[in-house]
């Protein structure tokens, strides 16, 4: 069998019990990563579990509402956790390193391609990567700011945008549900869908639930899909409690619900769409919008309006004049240039910044419509 990259990532749930860590539950979990990677496969494993084992390991109350309490748990937990996992890889003679990401490791595109290349030579030496969002340094206030939108919120995208960045083969998200119902599972009607085709707003829209501990749930999971089938990767939405659920699932049983994968885009747009933080916005006139989404660049003379502070490289928004987005892009000026050029022609734009200004605000092959033309 060809080697394959896998993802699989498991949530606080499936690896806890009355809130604390549930050694039982971790140790099947690692018997079954390290069957796979002795069977020829490489595994990056993407865990949650730090602010439930930091609070057990604190001893005082939940505050799930206050972040700093959360990330001073996280800080607790982490160290916790990662000692677990390494006590119970080691009889199988396999090593572990931690790596921990925040939204803006993933939104610079130098610090993306880097950890890339580090989770490459992790595997090429034999260690299995774990990996965890950085919740004790993770910039929640940027999701304040004015523009700003975070490529991930839970280790559920997380999991998913690390498999699109590596081109893994396939990503497996454990939780405490069985996969994907018609219904809440507690009712009685309620179907397990056991492969979803393609992931539509009608599926989107039909489905609640969020995990107790955890920040995910199925809504999160369903999200997270929906990246990882949108870059070409197959999902598996399966229980951790389920006996060799991992071994199963490589094996090609029938096991949770199967997403299937959907045409891919390329690496760059892949990026854009799902990898960065959003980090302004850029607003368009009518022309301008209509323009990009028959696959036209972006020119200065189509904007309208320059909203939050960027960089060249970074990634915006593109939004229509009643703040609609419609598409993402990589712009080639920064916030405070584009405010000297929004409206101009390209003429004009070469005589403020110079005859080697370029012609595009934002060119074609880095923007990802978000939308169809209707």
């Amino acid at each position: 069998m060809p080697q394959r990259l896998i993802v699989v990532k498991v949530g606080t749930n499936a690896l806890t019990h009355e809130g604390k860590l549930d050694e039982a539950k971790i140790r099947k979990l690692v018997n079954q990563i390290a069957a796979a990677t002795k069977a020829g496969d490489k595994i990056i494993f993407v865990t949650s579990g730090a602010v439930a084992a930091g609070i057990a390991e604190l001893g005082i109350p939940a505050k799930p509402n206050d972040v700093v309490f959360q990330q001073a748990a996280a800080a607790a937990g982490q160290p916790v956790l990662m000692a677990k996992y390494r006590e119970l890889f080691k009889p199988h003679g396999l090593k572990v390193a931690q790596i921990l990401l925040t939204a803006e490791d993933l939104s610079n595109r130098a610090a993306y391609v880097h950890t890339c290349n580090v989770l490459s030579m992790l595997m090429k030496t034999g260690v299995i990567p774990i990996i965890n969002e950085n919740d004790v340094v993770s910039v929640a206030e940027l999701r304040h700011r004015e523009g700003y939108k975070v490529n991930f919120s839970d280790n559920d995208h997380l999991s998913v945008l690390v498999a699109g960045a590596i081109g893994a083969d396939l990503t497996i998200i454990l939780s405490d549900v069985n996969g994907l119902y018609t219904a809440d599972p507690s009712e009685p009607s309620a179907e397990m869908i056991k492969t979803v085709e393609q992931i539509t707003p009608e599926l989107k829209n039909s489905l609640s639930g969020k995990s107790k501990l955890g920040r995910g749930g199925i809504q999160s999971k369903i999200k997270a899909a929906e990246i990882a089938t949108s870059c070409g990767i197959p999902v598996v939405i399966a229980n951790s409690d389920t006996d060799n659920v991992i071994v199963d699932i490589l094996a090609g049983k029938d096991v949770g619900t199967y997403f299937k994968a959907q045409s891919p885009m390329t690496a760059v747009k892949r990026w854009i769409a799902y990898g960065a933080a959003v980090k302004g916005s850029i607003i368009v006139n009518a022309g301008a919008k209509e323009a990009i989404l028959d696959g036209s660049s972006l020119l200065p003379v189509g904007i309208t309006k320059v909203v939050g502070t960027f960089n060249d490289g970074d990634v915006v928004s593109l939004e229509d004049e009643s703040r609609h987005e419609f598409a993402r892009g990589n712009p080639n000026y920064t916030s405070s240039q584009l405010n000297l050029i929004k409206g101009l022609q390209v003429s004009e734009v070469q005589k403020k910044l110079g005859a080697d200004a370029p012609k595009e605000a934002v060119e074609h092959r880095n923007i990802h419509l978000t939308e169809e033309k209707q």
